[in-house]
């Protein structure tokens, strides 16, 4: 079976789908696992493969433990494979056409109060560490960034004056994003007082985080020090950089924010994507309800 027919694959959706290094690596996991269980079951060409093969693989990672969302995003990836097969003409037919896709239990987010946002927020600014922490928590609080955003983020991305950053997103797409006063004044203070002492004698190549070594913040880097600042801050939740975006669009809500406009903000294409947390605003009224009311 032809392997270089998925290399063709993955080139095609690097350049002309334009999708992210980390969304690239998750469609190649996918592909080749999927090539592996083919192989196994001896198919010779893609166009052997039918609709009986696919709906064996997907029973395979059903009993493997996989859980529905995983199994609804593999069945994703085979789906935009084989449409990139029959558009090559490498083979005639779609065999994963009406395989139903596994129903998603839809899992509300973990959010924080507005309490522990406080806590979280209340870093101690005494160091060049200390103040670029301050100013990165604020900064993902107050624009609900992806932490690949925030990382990537250059300093000419920043329009403090005029109050908003520009961030590319999801696919490469670009987006404007309003910053608040509480934000820039962080992150000005940041650029005054600290990144010049971690850059040191480092060549700039205009990253706005660095970390201690005068290298730019990684994903795993930010991920750490989110770790020590909750538990310094004594937050006892599981809080991943994304909880501070979940956290920042409920806020946005719950004070009477547009749905459109967050959906912008956090660049999500389709809205279904942003309602999730009208349903996290109904789960906490009715929390607070429940523990409030005399009658509950």
């Amino acid at each position: 079976m032809q392997t270089d027919v998925m290399d063709d694959f993955f080139y095609y959706l690097q350049i002309e789908r334009g999708l992210s290094d980390n969304t690239l690596q998750s469609y190649r996991r996918d592909i080749n696992r999927y090539h592996q269980f083919l192989t196994a079951e001896q198919a010779k060409q893609w166009d052997n493969v039918d609709r009986r093969m696919i709906i064996q693989f997907l029973y395979q990672l059903n009993d493997t433990g996989k859980s529905p969302a995983t199994i609804a995003r593999m069945l994703s990836s085979i789906r935009l494979f084989h449409q990139f097969l029959i558009r090559e003409s490498i083979t005639k037919q779609d065999p994963s056409l009406h395989i139903e896709t596994p129903k998603k239990a839809r899992k509300l987010p973990d959010i924080l109060s507005m309490k522990e946002v406080d806590k979280l927020l209340a870093v101690p600014t005494t160091t060049a560490l200390g103040i670029r922490n301050k100013a990165m928590l604020e900064l993902m609080y107050a624009t609900g960034l992806r932490v690949t955003e925030l990382v990537s983020l250059k300093i000419n991305d920043l329009h403090l004056t005029m109050g908003f950053l520009r961030c590319m997103g999801k696919g490469s797409k670009e987006r404007i994003v309003p910053l608040g006063n509480i934000a820039i004044q962080a992150i000005n203070t940041y650029l005054d007082e600290s990144r010049g002492k971690l850059l040191k004698k480092n060549t700039d190549t205009g990253i706005l985080f660095l970390n201690q070594h005068g290298r730019p913040m990684t994903r795993q880097g930010f991920w750490k020090v989110l770790k020590q600042i909750t538990k310094d801050a004594n937050i006892y939740k599981n809080i991943t950089p994304h909880t501070l975006r979940h956290s920042f669009a409920t806020h946005l809500l719950e004070n009477g924010a547009d749905l459109r406009a967050v959906q912008e903000m956090l660049g999500h294409a389709d809205i279904s994507t942003t309602q999730i947390y009208t349903h996290v605003t109904k789960a906490r009224l009715k929390d607070i309800y429940q523990s409030h009311h005399p009658r509950a």
